[in-house]
């Protein structure tokens, strides 16, 4: 679970609610309980959705939120940790001896690319088979953020149709005019869910999608590089020195340390 999405959510709805209980008690939670205004906010920015994007992206929403609130990201100085030490048993003993070392890898990007090494494929042949399954990754996760940008601008949109439809009703229907500041509140139930749902959820989420997805992408350059230097036969001085390269300073110290010790 990432704590600062998780925080961030449960801390405004907090907040909210703190709010309307200090303004009027529990008697101000009244106009918010408005089921109908939930079915047109909700019920309307997911039809749209539908309307939008394949049924098969919809349902993959699941997985897609799943991400976002993973915490867990690669860490990077272990990466190149790892691509140090197949470099030295492979100048050791081969590239056939890095067998068992990929069958304990967790990263099936990073299998993949090794595997192709042990094979023997060539420079180019390793660099376009795994530059274009970063490209197909780059492309899916542009399909997560486009799906959750479409639910952040649907749902205030749905949020003022909410109010509107409400108003209509209420305006053609009432009777006694003291009712309109209270069937007025419900009518407004409606903006508050669709603009709070958008800007408080649907379009963050789809911010840390873009952050993740950058995290994850640099994490697969990283393994390229690190593949192609292993192909390359490049000593394991010379992996060190260029995969730190994409480290920030605190975490290259560490590596440099490992390899002293070593």
């Amino acid at each position: 679970m990432d704590i600062a999405t998780f925080t961030g959510i449960i801390v405004f709805l907090g907040f909210v609610l703190g709010a309307v209980y200090l303004q009027e008690g529990m008697a101000g939670f009244v106009p918010f309980m408005n089921l109908e205004a939930l079915l047109v906010v909700m019920g309307g920015t997911f039809c749209a959705l539908l309307v939008n994007f394949p049924l098969s992206k919809v349902i993959g929403l699941i997985k897609v939120l799943k991400k976002v609130m993973a915490s867990k990201g690669e860490d990077t100085s272990k990466l190149v940790s790892t691509f140090v030490s197949l470099s030295q048993k492979a100048k050791k003993e081969g590239f056939l001896a890095l067998e068992p070392d990929v069958k304990v890898l967790q990263d099936d990007f990073m299998k993949r690319g090794i595997q192709l090494v042990i094979d023997g494929a060539d420079h180019d042949f390793i660099k376009n088979m795994l530059e274009t399954e970063l490209d197909f990754i780059r492309e899916r996760h542009k399909v997560g953020r486009e799906i959750f940008n479409a639910l952040g601008t649907y749902a205030p949109a749905f949020g003022i149709i909410g109010t509107v439809l409400g108003m209509i009703l209420m305006l053609s229907s009432i009777d006694d005019v003291a009712q309109v500041p209270r069937r007025m509140a419900l009518a407004l139930a409606a903006a508050f869910y669709g603009l709070g749902s958008g800007y408080w959820l649907f379009l963050p989420m789809a911010g840390k999608l873009k952050l993740r997805s950058e995290e994850e992408l640099f994490v697969k350059e990283i393994i390229i590089r690190g593949v192609l230097l292993l192909q390359s036969g490049a000593t394991p001085g010379v992996v060190e020195a260029n995969l730190k390269a994409y480290l920030e300073p605190s975490k290259r110290k560490p590596i440099a340390k490992e390899g002293e010790n070593a």
